[in-house]
């Protein structure tokens, strides 16, 4: 995929999950890790991948040293081993010095400078300063991947998790005191939903009686839901952790309001996403709100997973149970296929008769290419829509076919390769469209007579 949000997920967890590797390598406790293990895990590797070579090849050093040392002694029978070490030394001490010197000759002497560019001519050197620069960041790359090797094999191995120890505030809130906040919050939440069912859920002619159209209500607040979604999570966890529970009825109280908020969430959550699926009726899919829709389904799934971890007191599992949501909602992306998904819902809005804007195309990935081919030849769309498609990919053929095809392996995406070879296989089809790019915005006109701008979409009178 080269939607920005997947592409970036997709190497930010494979990052994250590679440093887990390392810091679990030698232990394996990872599903018992709480957040604060996570944290002082991380620090640590990033701590030994800037100390740890240096005390190693310090210990080395050493160890060498006590060899030579029995060596001289006569404990042992061999020759000393001869090291390369000074000679590489040697070689990286002498090169800047001689290309500094080697610099004011070839000024000082023209014949000089002459034979010293024809030596390096030969050697091939065209950017020397380039490959100083490449080297120094691929000596400091290989620096710090040996410190991240030799944290795994010698300190990854956890004593006890900070999940396993008392924790540090305690449980030092009253069960009394705890109670009335979450009932509290409970019977906020209660009302709110009663609310909920009584105007949202009911129609449009509830709403309309208090002077909002349902459009307005529809788009107002569902960012705001999302967070009451989000911090109920934290209250939960938060009182878990510092409310006391001496017996089993306490426990059992507790688990009970923690279930019945969530079950008030939840109401709200799906009340959210109905907002924003009438929002995204009214005025189209973009890649914002197909994020904050998925976005909406991990974290009421993490919302449950929390409570019934709550219920069997293994609150330890939280983190175990967030990486798995958070991976959950980068997996999707990919497998949904992004912007895609906006082009087929985006044009079965205009099929429905909906206003098509086919500026958001010429401003999505080249994941959402396939999408547009595939929907461009179809025999059930409308004239209208089907001519303004034609201009949306008549505009990408002007702006992304030609000359954007890296060819460098090193900058290889499939998704590219492919958005050139069907905007090339789409061109006999556009013959109908024509672009004028002598002025800026390039417009495309269409069959219909339609004309837009490239890149921003609107229609021109």
């Amino acid at each position: 995929r080269a939607e920005p949000m997947t592409a970036f997920l997709s190497h930010f967890l494979t990052l994250f999950l590679l440093g887990v590797f390392v810091i679990t390598y030698l232990g394996g406790r990872w599903v018992w890790y709480g957040m604060w293990d996570y944290v002082t895990g991380f620090l640590k590797l990033g701590g030994n991948m800037l100390v740890k070579p240096l005390t190693f090849s310090a210990e080395v050093r050493t160890l060498a040293l006590a060899g030579s040392a029995r060596e001289e002694r006569g404990e042992r029978g061999d020759q000393p081993k001869r090291s390369a070490w000074p000679v590489v030394r040697g070689l990286l001490i002498a090169l800047p010095i001689v290309a500094i010197f080697a610099s004011l000759l070839s000024s000082a002497d023209a014949v000089f400078g002459a034979r010293l560019q024809d030596f390096l001519d030969f050697l091939k050197i065209d950017n020397l300063a380039e490959y100083i620069f490449r080297l120094s960041y691929i000596l400091i790359g290989a620096y710090l991947l040996a410190g991240v090797f030799l944290h795994a094999a010698t300190q990854s191995k956890e004593g006890n998790l900070t999940s396993e120890q008392k924790p540090m505030l305690g449980q030092f809130l009253g069960f009394t005191e705890s109670s009335i906040v979450l009932g509290s919050v409970a019977l906020l939440f209660a009302a709110f939903v009663v609310i909920q069912f009584q105007y949202f859920f009911g129609g449009q002619a509830n709403i309309h009686i208090d002077g909002y159209t349902y459009s307005e209500y529809a788009r107002k607040g569902f960012g705001e839901l999302v967070a009451v979604a989000f911090f109920s999570l934290l209250l939960i966890l938060g009182f878990g952790a510092i409310a006391k529970r001496d017996s089993e009825t306490q426990h059992k109280s507790f688990s009970s309001l923690s279930v019945g908020i969530v079950a008030l969430v939840l109401v709200m959550l799906f009340s959210a996403y109905k907002r924003l699926v009438l929002y995204e009726t009214a005025y189209g899919f973009s890649e914002l709100r197909t994020y904050t829709h998925v976005f909406m389904i991990w974290l009421a799934l993490l919302l449950v997973a929390t409570v019934v971890l709550e219920i069997l007191r293994r609150e330890r599992l939280f983190a175990f149970a967030a990486l798995i949501a958070s991976i959950g909602f980068a997996v999707t992306l990919p497998i949904m296929n992004v912007d895609a998904f906006i082009v087929r819902q985006n044009v079965q809005r205009a099929v429905s008769g909906e206003e098509l804007d086919i500026s958001y195309f010429t401003e999505l990935s080249a994941d959402a290419l396939p999408a547009l081919v595939d929907a461009y030849p179809a025999d059930v769309l409308p004239a209208s829509v089907k001519d303004s498609l034609g201009a949306s990919l008549a505009c990408l053929r002007h702006t992304r076919a030609d000359g954007n095809a890296d060819t460098d392996w090193r900058s290889y995406h499939l998704a590219r390769w492919e958005q050139v070879r069907l905007l090339d296989k789409i061109r006999p089809e556009l013959k109908g469209y024509s672009l004028k790019t002598n002025d800026w915005p390039v417009t495309v006109t269409t069959p219909l007579g339609k004309e837009y701008n490239c890149g921003y979409g609107s229609y021109m009178d």
